[in-house]
């Protein structure tokens, strides 16, 4: 039964109204027909029952349970939705009449002239007057609203009972009076029962309208049978429950399906698009903000921000860019499938915002390549260029710190003149240093040309602190010049005293002599042992390896040469023990002593090692051969499954997905091959005769691979969709993929005009130009000159399809409206869900047109958009 809704104003009086007319000569008999009081009674109560029962109460006894107004306020208040104002708790009698008047001014206050009937009257239990009351309600909030082709509230009560009934033999209702109830509830049993059994039939209907309808049992079938002329109020009160929950029903529950179906469609082809625009636009802009960053060829000084800047490099390639690849990949499949399910659901195609297209992403996609292997190669050159230039500033500040210490405190050594004082023997003694100092000396000069010749470089190179490194190499050779010339002063000095020195010690000089060029092999065995190295080939890997090993053969000649100089110095210990000479046992004629060659030596001995574990790295070609051949296996497999036939489309979908399966498992192959190649990279290894695969093939490859597969499994998912929606068996869809074949001479899944139309010509279609003409625009609508599978599938079931059109949807609003040109919002919400009511209400134009009322919606204009016929 229909609530009346909170807020709605009626202007409905009922002063002219044929029941108020009765009403007052009911006034003047002041009494009932006792059957009419009865079944009034029985009626009215259950109609007040079946709505307190929503409040959680009920009546006994209509005209007791009313005297006090609370239960008469609650009624009003259920079946209006409105508050009332809050009633009087008191017991005594002017509490009782004040609740009852506020019911009466309730009711009032709709439109509703209440005649003869007062406060006093309810208050003291006057049966008529109460019944009187409830019957003003029912009129109100029941029946005015009942209208059947414009007619009054009982005609139309009455023609909606005579349709109703229509189609059944025996059954002419012409009033209310005459036992119309038997007959209309007959209707609801004559499938049941034939006999003659008003009562039973009735009875039979009134146990069915109450456990299915929500319909209590309002009157006895014996009141309705027996009673020449049934009470009319109990008998329209009854009916018109009928009415509010059968009138309607079937077409607002049809149409709102068909809406439903509808709009849920275009919802989800909405939600889609703004999926499609949404990722697009996140793709797009990620392009846009990395192009610009690899774009950026400006050099750092140093080699860790270079390094850095690799770094970044890689972890673009690892971690950033390759949920990107699957992002448009991804995009566009959802592309695809959402042209897909429009045309199978006769919406006009998606074309996205400007920018946007497949075609756009792509060619972003493309100078974000070129922009991507422009900067590695920049980036490797200019960390060669980087290191080259810090491996000789290393170089350059290991041969200074060495020259310096070295140097250090030797022009104070020069300048002293200790030789004036001295005894022959220390005379001679400084003249045997002086010799192994120029000897020296002149093992220095290389390393001083060395240093020169490494400043000139760094200055080539540009190096970005080439200042403090000519200031240095200009002051050593300046010490180098002043060393050389109080060098020479010193030895003009000492062998202008020698004739006064006669004592040498033979094994000092020899120690001398011997000890400071084998420390100086052994400080520049270091330095080529600490030394970086550059390579950028397998052949200069194995060359170092072999001049390594070279130099490891030497060891044990130099090892010999160690002991003999060890050998000198035990002797000259010996010696000064045997003789007890009190002299110092430390060497005047050098500065290197036992313990510098021991520690050299034991330095020389932990580098080797060392340099022998730096020289060996992993070979790449061998994983190389064998990756890139799989790849092209797998693209030639993928391309063979796509053209062949090979049964049901699922099985099909089946093997792709294994396909895709054993490609993703061997990613782990891949990834090896990146560290593997990263390794090398850092070894400065850059070209490798073993192998024609580089790593930037197999990274194509790959990318190609993923992407092949996927779109591969896309087409297949599209034949599923179009199969189930266009009601195609797999044997028509088998026999479509044979005849494309067949034609498809070139076997590259594509077929020219003319295999097209040899094909049609073979399925029976007779071709005249103008109809190949017009065939052609649907299945080659941008005129590329070839035929897709899929077009050739969407033209071969087009003429079959069973689609909603824009005047199914259109007829179906237009029951909703009751005929109506236009819809309210109102009749929107209670027809549909909420979410799908709000959706037209939200899109839909305000109709303009002929009888336009405010809040009117045009359906007509909404509907049409939905397919692509308006601009809307």
């Amino acid at each position: 039964m229909n609530q009346v809704e909170p807020g709605v104003q009626y202007n409905y009086v009922y002063e002219d109204d044929e029941y108020m007319i009765q009403e007052e000569e009911w006034d003047r008999d002041l009494l009932l027909d006792p059957a009419w009081e009865k079944q009034q009674r029985k009626t009215f109560t259950a109609w007040c029952n079946s709505h307190l029962r929503k409040a959680g109460t009920q009546i006994e006894n209509i005209e007791e349970d009313f005297r006090n107004g609370l239960k008469l306020m609650l009624l009003l208040e259920v079946i209006s939705g409105e508050r009332l104002p809050k009633p009087d708790r008191g017991k005594m009698r002017f509490h009782k009449i004040a609740n009852v008047n506020k019911a009466l001014d309730y009711i009032a206050s709709k439109g509703v002239k209440l005649v003869s009937i007062g406060a006093e009257e309810i208050v003291d239990g006057n049966v008529k007057m109460t019944l009187g009351m409830i019957w003003t309600i029912i009129l109100r909030f029941a029946i005015q609203d009942i209208s059947v082709e414009e007619t009054s509230a009982k005609e139309g009560l009455l023609l909606w009972c005579q349709r109703k009934t229509a189609p059944y033999r025996n059954v002419n209702i012409q009033n209310f009076h005459t036992s119309p109830i038997q007959n209309y509830f007959k209707k609801l049993v004559l499938l049941f029962l034939m006999q003659d059994d008003p009562i039973g039939n009735i009875n039979l209907a009134m146990e069915i309208a109450e456990k299915h309808l929500d319909i209590p049992k309002m009157l006895d079938a014996e009141d309705i049978v027996n009673t020449p002329k049934p009470d009319e109020r109990a008998i329209m009160t009854y009916v018109s429950c009928f009415y509010h929950a059968f009138a309607g029903a079937e077409q607002a529950e049809t149409a709102a399906n068909r809406i439903c179906k509808v709009l849920a469609v275009n919802q989800e082809n909405e939600r889609l698009m703004e999926e499609y625009e949404r990722l697009a636009s996140e793709l797009l802009e990620w392009i846009r903000r990395t192009i610009p960053w690899l774009e950026n060829r400006t050099p750092e000084k140093t080699m860790q921000a270079m390094q850095k800047k690799l770094e970044d490099f890689r972890d673009y390639r690892r971690k950033h860019k390759p949920p990107k690849v699957q992002e448009k990949c991804q995009l566009e499949i959802n592309f695809n499938t959402l042209q897909t399910k429009l045309r199978i659901s006769n919406r006009p195609a998606f074309m996205p915002s400007e920018g946007k297209m497949v075609s756009d992403i792509a060619g972003a996609w493309q100078r974000l390549e070129q922009a991507e292997k422009g900067y590695e190669e920049w980036l490797l050159n200019e960390i060669r260029r980087l290191e080259r230039v810090e491996h000789l500033a290393e170089k350059f500040r290991q041969k200074a710190s060495t020259h310096e210490t070295w140097a250090y405190g030797k022009e104070q050594i020069l300048l002293q003149k200790d030789y004036e004082s001295a005894s022959l023997t220390e005379v001679r003694a400084l003249l045997r240093k002086h010799e192994a100092f120029e000897s020296d000396l002149a093992a220095h000069q290389d390393r001083v040309e060395q240093i020169a010749a490494i400043a000139q470089e760094l200055n080539e190179l540009d190096y970005h602190d080439a200042v403090n490194v000519n200031d240095r190499c200009q002051k050593i050779c300046d010490q180098w010049d002043r060393l050389g010339t109080l060098t020479q002063k010193r030895r003009e000095a000492l062998e202008r005293t020698e004739k006064l020195l006669e004592t040498i010690d033979q094994l000092h000089l020899e120690f001398a002599k011997r000890a400071a060029p084998f420390n100086n092999w052994m400080e520049g065995a270091m330095e080529d042992l600490q030394d970086m190295f550059i390579v950028h080939s397998i052949e200069e890997i194995q060359s170092l390896i072999t001049a390594h090993e070279q130099f490891k053969a030497t060891l044990p000649e130099a090892d010999g040469e160690r002991q003999s100089i060890l050998a000198i110095q035990n002797e000259v210990e010996k010696v000064i023990q045997s003789y007890n000479i009190r002299i110092s046992s430390s060497n005047p004629y050098s500065t290197v002593t036992v313990d510098d060659i021991r520690a050299k030596w034991d330095k020389v001995k932990q580098l080797v090692p060392i340099r022998d574990q730096s020289l060996q790295e992993e070979l790449f070609a061998a994983q190389a051969n064998a990756i890139g051949p799989w790849i092209q296996n797998k693209m030639e497999e993928i391309a063979r499954s796509s053209i062949q036939i090979t049964g049901a489309l699922e099985d099909q979908m089946n093997q792709l997905k294994q396909y895709e399966h054993n490609i993703i498992n061997y990613k782990n192959n891949i990834d090896k091959l990146e560290g593997d190649h990263q390794l090398i990279q850092e070894a400065l290894v850059f070209d490798n005769k073993h192998t024609n695969y580089t790593m930037e093939h197999i990274r194509v490859g790959w990318e190609l691979l993923l992407t092949t597969i996927a779109r591969t499994i896309n087409e297949v998912e599209t034949q599923i969709l179009t199969r189930d929606a266009k009601g195609i068996t797999q044997e028509q869809m088998n026999e479509f993929r044979a005849s494309f074949n067949h034609f498809d001479r070139r076997k590259n899944g594509l077929m020219d005009h003319e295999d097209f139309r040899a094909c049609l010509i073979s399925m029976g279609y007779d071709l005249g130009e103008a109809e190949f003409a017009r065939i052609m625009t649907l299945v080659d609508p941008n005129g590329q000159g070839t035929v897709t599978f899929q077009s050739f599938i969407d033209f071969m079931t087009r003429e079959t399809a069973d689609t909603d059109t824009a005047e199914q949807v259109i007829a179906s609003f237009r029951i909703l409206a009751s005929d109506k040109p236009y819809i309210l919002a109102e009749e929107l919400r209670r027809e549909l869900p909420p979410d799908q009511a709000q959706y037209c209400i939200k899109r839909m134009p305000a109709y303009s047109g002929p009888g336009s009322v405010p809040g009117a919606l045009d359906y007509t204009a909404f509907s049409s958009a939905l397919y692509g016929e308006s601009d809307l």
